[in-house]
């Protein structure tokens, strides 16, 4: 744990206001849900809360029945990191953060594939080999939550309608399976 030398009170409710510098180092926007967790050496730690986190095992199983289908790399993230992968080497993309263009994708909520002379988006915010190809945002009771992406080394995108369908279908899936 690394001190920051910033200090807060607590007010008469009970709040402590998170510094905008910390918020925007750690990704946290307005709304976001925080964990908390106590030690007992009386330390509170706040920590972001995916709500995709949880499903981890199942996104890698869609992952995989993605990849077999198509062939294609198949990536699932939520708000801030890859949580579940097929068909790259997992090292090289697993808990990666996600590059600050997709995040605006995913906000825009609408399903993007990328156009044959476009440049590619990539896929992380480190420099890497994969780019975006197709990306629908997973949304559950509006909100954004992450999403099903196809990614490939920039010159082998393709933008396909199998590709485009199939991780529409998989979005609305997972975001309908958070609702219940």
């Amino acid at each position: 744990m690394k001190a920051t030398g910033i200090v807060r009170r607590i007010d008469d409710l009970g709040r402590v206001v998170i510094p905008k510098e910390i918020r925007r180092t750690m990704r946290i926007r307005e709304g976001d849900p925080l964990e908390i967790y106590t030690e007992r050496d009386g330390s509170v730690i706040f920590k972001k809360y995916s709500l995709l986190g949880g499903l981890t095992e199942f996104a890698g199983q869609m992952c995989e029945t993605l990849n077999r289908t198509t062939g294609r790399i198949a990536v699932i993230t939520d708000r801030d990191n890859i949580i579940a992968l097929a068909g790259a080497p997992r090292r090289e993309l697993l808990d990666k953060q996600i590059a600050p263009e997709l995040e605006r994708l995913m906000e825009s909520r609408q399903i993007y594939q990328h156009k044959v002379g476009e440049i590619g988006v990539p896929l992380c915010a480190e420099e890497g080999r994969f780019f975006l190809d197709t990306v629908a945002p997973i949304l559950s009771e509006g909100d954004v939550l992450g999403s099903v992406v196809f990614t490939a080394p920039e010159e082998n995108l393709t933008g396909g309608e199998v590709e485009y369908k199939l991780a529409q279908s998989i979005a609305v899936f997972l975001g309908k399976h958070m609702e219940s």
